[in-house]
């Protein structure tokens, strides 16, 4: 029996550990699923004979060696600062890893001894980064194929609401790691755009201006990733004129986020008591240092939006308690979009990818246009938790079969990847849809 240990059981983790005890009877697996809260990873075990839960801190290195050792394959969903811990256990315990986040300095540090050991450590193998690559160097390797030469690539991914569950002037509710949305765009963000670099600040990211239109739905703002331009080596595309990758959401979700960003509501700073106060306390205290009336007088435009925005995240709440302790407004805002923007047990989220491509063949122009729309079923097995959880899964399948023979330090740009999982997600309702441009 192979055994597979699985570090968190959060909001992507839930369809990732539907599939692997769906399938643990037929291929021979046990899941053994770790996490800080005991409950919670009960709950998604959801009394499976072929996994068990357990709760243990991260920080115990001998549990931690205990598990990883007695494990086939590791799969990290933990937060990015401490998949180092783990993958550095499993180097040195001779485990494969998945994980769905960013590779980072400290991975590629090992890259060569992961080779040396035999082993593959599989990275960025969520939804973005994850599915954006797979999908795009599927598009990039059959252009190539017919002598084709990329000339502008541009990626956009939002995690967003149904619109059948769209109820707030904000146009959006959390699916993921709720930190991530309040610190977003924050170290500003690197592109190239018509052969020119572009280097652009955090204060002038979210801007409605920027739109883009997936198919059988209305326009979708966008702004740019904190460095696209690291990717255009792992793509092939160093000469490519333009090269963009973007987070998607509504137009007025955009102009809500500079105004977060204007009145300084984003800063991690601490700065307010916040035990026993209530979101408006604490909001009315913050506003009013940064002149929050003064302010509003000058968007005129935006004015009503932006009211209605500010009310709905709780500016005249006297009941929800931050109790945060010393805290910063970062902190105060994250409380405020928990409480305000979280999923409701019915609602539906949607994850929207579109990559678009302009090529030259023969001599000529063309463009394709590959969109993908999935939508979740409710608040647990959403969206984002399918789209970054199926890869894993999929990728977990191809290496315990064996079928997956790479070794080495990873992400899903070789075809021996791409195209196996591909066609899997096709089969669960992952599927692209390509079009030529105009």
């Amino acid at each position: 029996m192979k055994k597979i240990l699985l570090f968190g059981a959060g909001k992507s983790a839930t369809v990732l550990i539907d599939y692997l005890l769906q399938h643990a009877g037929a291929e021979n697996w046990k899941l053994v699923v770790a996490d800080a809260n005991l409950q919670l990873a009960l709950e998604k075990i959801n009394h499976s004979p072929s996994g068990e839960a357990v709760s243990f801190d991260i920080r115990d290195a001998g549990k931690r060696s205990q598990y990883i050792s007695e494990a086939d394959l590791v799969i990290s969903m933990l937060p990015p600062v401490l998949h180092n811990t783990v993958a550095k256990d499993c180097l040195q315990l001779g485990k494969s890893l998945l994980t769905a986040s960013y590779v980072d300095n400290e991975m590629r540090s090992i890259a060569a001894a992961i080779k040396d050991k035999g082993l593959i450590f599989l990275c960025e193998m969520g939804l973005d980064p994850g599915i954006d690559h797979m999908s795009a160097m599927k598009i990039i390797d059959e252009i190539r194929k017919k002598g084709g030469k990329i000339t502008s690539f541009r990626s956009h991914c939002g995690g967003l609401v149904a619109p059948e569950s769209d109820d707030n002037p904000w146009h959006y509710k959390i699916s993921w790691n709720p930190r991530n949305i309040i610190l977003a765009g924050k170290a500003g963000a690197h592109y190239r755009e018509n052969g020119k670099d572009v280097q652009l600040p955090y204060e002038e990211l979210f801007t409605p201006d920027r739109l883009v239109t997936v198919p059988g739905h209305d326009a979708f703002s966008w702004y740019p990733n904190r460095d696209s331009l690291s990717y255009a080596p792992l793509y092939g595309l160093e000469e490519t004129n333009t090269f963009i990758r973007t987070t998607l959401r509504h137009p007025d979700f955009m102009r809500g986020w500079k105004h977060v960003i204007d009145l300084k509501l984003t800063d991690e700073t601490p700065a307010y008591q916040s035990d026993g106060k209530s979101l408006q306390e604490l909001f009315r205290q913050h506003l009013d240092t940064y002149g929050f009336g003064q302010w509003m007088n000058q968007q005129i435009q935006e004015a009503d939006l932006t009211s209605r925005q500010f009310l709905f995240l709780g500016l005249e709440d006297k009941n929800t308690r931050v109790n945060k302790g010393f805290c910063s407004a970062a902190d105060l805002l994250q409380v405020a979009v928990e409480t305000k923007l979280s999923l409701q047990p019915e609602d539906k989220d949607m994850i929207v990818m579109l990559h678009e491509f302009g090529y030259e063949e023969a001599g000529k122009p063309a463009n394709i246009q590959s969109s993908l729309v999935v939508k979740g079923e409710d608040s647990l097995r959403t969206a984002m938790a399918k789209t970054v959880g199926l890869p894993l899964a999929i990728a977990a399948k191809l290496i315990l079969r064996g079928t997956l023979k790479l070794t080495g330090l990873h992400i899903p740009t070789d075809k021996e990847i791409y195209e196996p999982v591909l066609k899997e997600l096709a089969e669960n309702g992952i599927s692209f849809i390509e079009s030529n441009a105009s």
